[in-house]
C-alpha cells in the first residue's frame, strides 16, 4: 500500500488501538480480541472499534483472522515499526537521546549516489553543513531484521537537513544527513553520514553512507562484510 493511503486510514486513534493490540503481545503472536472489549478500553463504540482495526489491516499494520466469537490480531512488520515511530517520538520528549546502532551487510548500489552526490547544488551544502567534500558515491549497507526496527530512532536524534533545489531543467528533492560511526571488525571511521533523500527507491532495510574517502577502499570492504554503524546527534544550527 502506498504511503499516501497510509497516511489517509490510519491516524492517531488507530495507533492507539494499535498499542492495546501490542500491550496484548500481538508483536510476537495472534491475540484474540473482541470488538466490544477493545471498544470498552478505547471509550468508544463496537463499530468504531471495528472500523479501527479495519483501518490498520487495510494499511498492513495488523493481520486479522475473524472468528465467531471475535477475531485473532497480529502486528505486522509495519505496525511495529510504526509503534517504534512513536517510541522514538517519546524518548526524544522525555529522555536524553541516545545512539541507535545499526547491524547489517555491505551490499552493491545502483550507481546512482555518484551522480547525485556529485551535484553542485548538493555538493556545496555537504561542504558548509558536514564539514567536508564527500566522496562521489555511496556506500549501501542492507540492514538485518533487528536493525530496521531499530531504523525508526533515529528520528529521535538531530540531523542536518540538505535544502531541495532546481536548475533549468529540473527539480532536486532534499534530504536528510545523520552523523554516524561506522565499525569493522574493531576499526573505526568518522565522519560518516547516513544519507535519507526525501524521494528514494530504497526501503527501511537500506543505508546510504558518505564520507570524505571511498570506504570501500579505507576500510577493505566488499560485498557481505559485516558493518555496524552508530548513529549519534549532529551539531549544526
Amino acid at each position: 500500500m502506498s504511503e499516501s493511503v497510509v497516511a489517509a486510514t490510519v491516524g492517531y486513534d488507530e495507533l492507539a488501538t494499535l498499542k492495546l493490540v501490542a500491550l496484548d503481545g500481538g508483536r510476537s503472536g495472534p491475540v484474540k480480541v473482541s470488538c466490544s472489549g477493545l471498544a470498552d478500553r478505547l471509550g468508544v463504540s463496537n463499530q468504531t472499534a471495528s472500523r479501527r482495526l479495519q483501518r490498520l489491516e487495510e494499511a498492513d499494520f495488523v493481520d486479522r483472522e475473524v472468528v465467531s466469537d471475535g477475531q485473532w490480531v497480529t502486528i505486522t512488520d509495519d505496525g511495529e515499526s510504526a509503534l517504534r515511530r512513536e517510541y522514538a517520538d517519546y524518548q526524544r520528549i522525555f529522555e536524553t537521546p541516545s545512539v541507535v546502532v545499526l547491524d547489517g551487510e555491505v551490499t552493491g548500489g545502483m550507481g546512482e549516489g555518484r551522480h547525485y552526490i556529485s551535484l553542485p547544488g548538493y555538493m556545496e551544502q555537504f561542504t558548509e553543513r558536514l564539514g567536508y567534500e564527500p566522496f562521489p558515491g555511496t556506500l549501501n549497507v542492507r540492514l538485518d531484521d533487528d536493525a530496521v526496527r531499530s531504523r525508526a530512532g533515529m528520528s529521535a536524534l538531530d540531523a542536518v537537513p540538505i535544502d531541495g533545489w532546481e536548475d533549468d531543467e529540473r527539480t532536486f528533492g532534499p534530504a536528510t544527513c545523520y552523523a554516524a560511526v561506522i565499525d569493522v571488525d574493531g576499526d573505526t571511521y568518522d565522519p560518516v553520514h547516513i544519507i535519507v533523500p526525501e524521494r528514494t527507491h530504497h526501503d527501511e532495510s537500506q543505508l546510504e553512507i558518505i564520507a570524505p574517502d571511498k570506504l570501500r577502499d579505507v576500510l577493505a570492504l566488499e560485498d557481505g562484510d559485516s558493518i555496524t554503524v552508530r548513529v549519534e546527534e549532529a551539531e549544526y544550527e
